[in-house]
């Protein structure tokens, strides 16, 4: 089994999201001896956003780039590699001001690929990204599970359902801003979430 765990905080280190995806990490690694694991820290590991330039590079034919552009889409190419070698793919996802961080939705713009993570049919987009299990840790500082406040997870649900990653599992902590003794709840319930989902 190949497992690829997806940080998208901005911060390497102390993130709530992160914690959560390590401990589906963990217990999904603790089920499956042998697992291997693939980790992209995006605060650590930053990638370069879907600007002009990248653009560019993406819409000229492989065979015309030069070699600033050949070396900007094989960027996106690794990434891509890892997710479709990935049979489970974990995402620690944080709230941002009510969405999702620009690490995810840069993370989102480098694997979205018409032709290879997805194409368009006669009755609309088919995602190519097919037989994998995803498990997303949500983390935010407020309230905002099933709130019309909570645009982040309607965005990354759409996201992974557009690539073909259908086979989807939530854990939620919130209220993470409301005080120790919220924090200490909110982690308490992501914890009973993830062992219920991981049997």
């Amino acid at each position: 089994m190949n497992i690829l765990q997806i940080n998208s905080s901005a911060r390497s280190n102390g993130s709530e999201s992160t914690r959560l995806a390590d401990a589906l990490v963990a217990k999904i690694s603790a089920a499956n001896p042998g697992a291997a694991v693939t980790r992209r820290d995006l605060a650590a590991q930053p990638h370069p956003v879907l600007d002009e330039v990248a653009l560019q590079a993406l819409f000229t034919p492989a065979d015309q780039r030069n070699a600033d552009q050949a070396a900007r889409v094989a960027l996106d190419d690794a990434l891509i590699a890892q997710v479709q070698a990935a049979d489970v793919v974990v995402i620690g996802a944080p709230t941002y001001n009510f969405g999702i961080t620009a690490q995810l939705k840069t993370w989102f713009d480098a694997i979205a690929r018409a032709g290879v993570t997805f194409k368009y049919g006669p009755t609309g987009p088919v995602g190519l990204l097919t037989g994998k299990k995803v498990y997303v840790a949500l983390s935010r500082g407020g309230i905002h599970r099933d709130a019309p406040t909570d645009t982040q997870l309607a965005h990354i649900k759409m996201f992974l359902s557009f690539v073909g990653l259908t086979d989807v599992q939530y854990v939620f902590a919130e209220g993470l801003g409301m005080g120790p003794e919220a924090v200490a709840k909110a982690q308490s319930q992501a914890e009973a979430e993830i062992n219920a989902i991981l049997v």
